[in-house]
């Protein structure tokens, strides 16, 4: 009879066993920035089979479009920002880190922090832009720009600043000084800004100060191109330089900054003096091109491919300011939150069919959801293609737009009371000079 021969197989090495689920867990997919780009890819993958880590700097989603009205006075920084991990909290696959990214190892496939690695298997980059000072990065101390709450916040600091400094200064050549406020930029930001001051000092502070009239202030919005709002038709740019000047905001066109320094700034041999100097002219993109390596314009922008991933790389994917996407016409887009809302919506459908096998998208396809920028109280222009707004109407679709899109419930509610509250009383209830005290803008 014979016997039947048993053989017992080997218990796997651990790095077999390592091996094996890691294979059999779901992909890890990294984000790097919750913007608007990240937040949106973030939100994209809530019920994706994937493991989701959001790497961001700072704690919170901040809606850009309206921190010119903190800088003003007009909203609080809670109202326009809510914490990231408020907003992703119910995503079970989904975990938020606080950190610095430093640098990407694309061939350990890695993000590096201080102190510390985090692999990835796909990555998504939507790191933003900052300040582009062509070159002159020691006026970034003298000219604040928009970009975060600290900004903001300075930037409402010296403004406010300004004026209880010129309410007890004996000298009126300083005074004037002081009352003088520049913004260099007539894109968006800028006009905004604009637009805010003069209402700020012409009406919200009109009858808070005995020494100064703070209707006298000189609102100097300085451009070098031949009009603002660049991506606006030249019709409605037209409208936004009239009703500028309707609230007394001196526009500038046609001519370029040359210097910037604590007694004011220079327009070639012209000098225009003043204490409060606001930088809107310019941005680049964050440096992760420095990261990867990678080919990019003169404003540090990504070049990446249709489906909008890291040549040579289809695990990377880059978004945001930080890639330069261009339209049908080869034009690139333009650095707005509906194009990185898009981009972030259309990665996250990307990284989920990959996940569960499915085709993937086709190339990504902009589409235009049109313009809007506000100038100070009931005045906005809209630029929806064939259908252009102006006025009181396109003030009203402009908030209305806002207030839709801001993130949480809470925060809309807040705001859109706010708003009706300055609507009626001309007031602005956020007039707080934070992080220090007068002395400390001498």
């Amino acid at each position: 009879m014979d016997h039947m021969s048993t053989q017992t197989l080997p218990d796997p090495s651990p790095q077999q066993a390592a091996g094996d689920a890691a294979a059999a867990a779901p992909p890890h997919i990294v984000i790097i920035g919750a913007g608007f780009g990240g937040l949106w890819a973030a939100t994209g993958l809530a019920s994706a089979s994937v493991r989701l880590t959001v790497i961001d700097e700072r704690n919170y989603h901040l809606f850009q479009p309206l921190l010119y009205q903190v800088a003003t006075a007009g909203l609080s920084p809670a109202d326009i920002a809510e914490p990231i991990r408020s907003i992703l909290a119910r995503q079970k696959n989904t975990r938020v880190l606080l950190g610095r990214v430093t640098a990407i190892d694309t061939a350990r496939r890695a993000v590096l922090l201080h102190g510390r690695e985090v692999p990835y298997d796909q990555l998504v980059i939507a790191t933003g832009a900052r300040h582009a000072y062509f070159g002159h990065e020691e006026w970034a101390a003298l000219a604040p720009g928009l970009k975060n709450i600290d900004d903001a916040t300075r930037v409402r600091r010296k403004i406010l600043t300004a004026f209880e400094r010129a309410e007890d200064e004996p000298d009126e050549s300083e005074r004037r000084k002081l009352m003088t406020f520049a913004i260099v930029g007539g894109g968006a930001t800028g006009v905004e800004m604009a637009g805010a001051i003069a209402e700020l000092s012409k009406v919200a502070l009109a009858k808070d100060f005995r020494a100064i009239d703070t209707t006298m202030s000189r609102i100097i919005l300085i451009e070098a191109g031949p009009r603002l709002l660049p991506s606006f038709p030249e019709s409605l740019s037209a409208v936004a330089k009239a009703s500028l000047e309707k609230l007394g905001v001196e526009v500038r066109l046609g001519h370029a900054v040359t210097q910037c320094d604590a007694d004011g700034v220079a327009l070639g041999a012209e000098r225009i003096a003043c204490r409060t100097i606001i930088w809107a002219a310019g941005v680049e993109a964050s440096p992760a091109s420095q990261w990867l390596a990678a080919a990019h314009d003169k404003a540090g922008r990504i070049l990446v491919e249709r489906d909008l991933t890291l040549p040579g790389h289809p695990e990377i994917f880059v978004i945001g300011d930080t890639a330069l996407v261009r339209d049908s016409k080869g034009r690139p887009l333009p650095g707005i939150a509906s194009v990185a809302k898009q981009e972030g919506k259309y990665v996250a459908k990307a990284i989920a069919a990959r996940a569960s096998g499915r085709p993937a998208p086709r190339a990504f396809r902009y589409r235009d959801l049109g313009n809007l920028a506000t100038i100070g109280r009931g005045h906005a222009i809209a630029d929806f293609g064939r259908v252009r707004l102006k006025g009181r109407l396109g003030w009203l679709v402009w908030s209305v737009a806002h207030i839709y899109f801001l993130i949480g419930f809470r925060s809309r509610i807040l705001v859109a009371i706010n708003w009706l509250w300055s609507y009626v009383t001309f007031q602005r209830g956020a007039r707080l000079i934070t992080a220090g005290t007068v002395d400390r803008d001498r």
